[in-house]
């Protein structure tokens, strides 16, 4: 096997830190399609998903990892282009003083509607105005926890592809799917087939334990501060509550997406 070529890049103001850099913000991200995922973890989640990073960044000095070799090999293979650098630089493109060892860029996914498989899973969790990347990130890992068919992203979300949200989702960005609509294309596309779609609400809602879930059930959950709007509750074809013994009155919108998951999943295993 011939020795894998590595650029080495020592100078901060080299153009390729600068663009990688750049890929912290949404704007330089959503132009040039390109993200960023960091820490041996996230890269290996990725390439056993069939994803392998356009550029990976690997600090000079790092411990040895059978992992990192077939990560290298496989970038390599694939004409990726491979860096070493310092940790000084790590931390300058990530953004963290506490960098990993390494650090991918990826193509972003196609998240219109019509790339999603439907058939992929019988939950899907629905995300409306979901402003926080770490819940955004949450609510990915429990898509994964769930074996969710993934995660639709409805009018103005989050970025999936921030790095608060590739960190937060710890690898779930790769193995599930992700689809982004305003809600009047999300109504069609959800009517177009088979669906049921569920909310937390307080308005005309059964309790959430033992509700008459059916599969593929399209799990929503509002805004962080705002909830749902009352006409996107009006479409829902079930609408749930769950109890508030204490003094707060909702829970965190990315653990309200767990409970229901989790309860939904029960009933279609059934």
């Amino acid at each position: 096997m011939s020795a894998i070529e590595r650029r080495e890049i020592t100078g901060f103001s080299n153009p390729t830190v600068k663009y990688l850099r750049n890929l912290r913000d949404k704007k330089h991200r959503k132009r040039e399609g390109k993200f960023l995922a960091e820490g041996l973890r996230l890269l290996t989640d990725a390439r056993e998903c069939g994803r392998l990073p356009e550029t990976l960044v690997m600090a000079g000095k790092r411990d040895a990892h059978p992992l990192l070799d077939e990560l290298e090999a496989a970038v390599a293979g694939n004409g990726g282009d491979i860096i070493e650098t310092t940790p000084d630089i790590l931390t300058k493109i990530t953004g963290k003083d506490n960098a990993q060892a390494v650090v991918g860029m990826f193509a972003e996914f196609d998240t219109s509607l019509g790339a999603l498989d439907r058939s992929r899973g019988d939950i899907w969790m629905v995300a409306q105005a979901l402003r926080d990347p770490g819940n955004l990130g949450t609510m990915l890992r429990t898509c994964d926890a769930v074996g969710a068919g993934g995660l639709i992203l409805i009018d103005d979300c989050a970025d999936p592809f921030s790095m608060e949200a590739v960190r937060a989702s710890m690898g779930a960005v790769f193995t599930q799917q992700i689809g982004r609509a305003t809600w009047d294309e999300f109504v069609p596309w959800l009517r177009g087939a088979d669906g049921q779609l569920v909310a937390a609400s307080l308005r005309d809602a059964v309790d959430y334990r033992g509700a008459p879930y059916n599969a593929p059930c399209f799990v929503l959950v509002g805004n962080e501060s705002r909830g749902l709007p009352e006409a996107y509750e009006g479409e829902c074809d079930l609408r749930v509550t769950m109890p508030m013994k204490g003094r707060a009155d909702s829970l965190n919108a990315a653990v309200a997406g767990a409970v229901l998951a989790y309860e939904v999943l029960a009933a279609v295993e059934k």
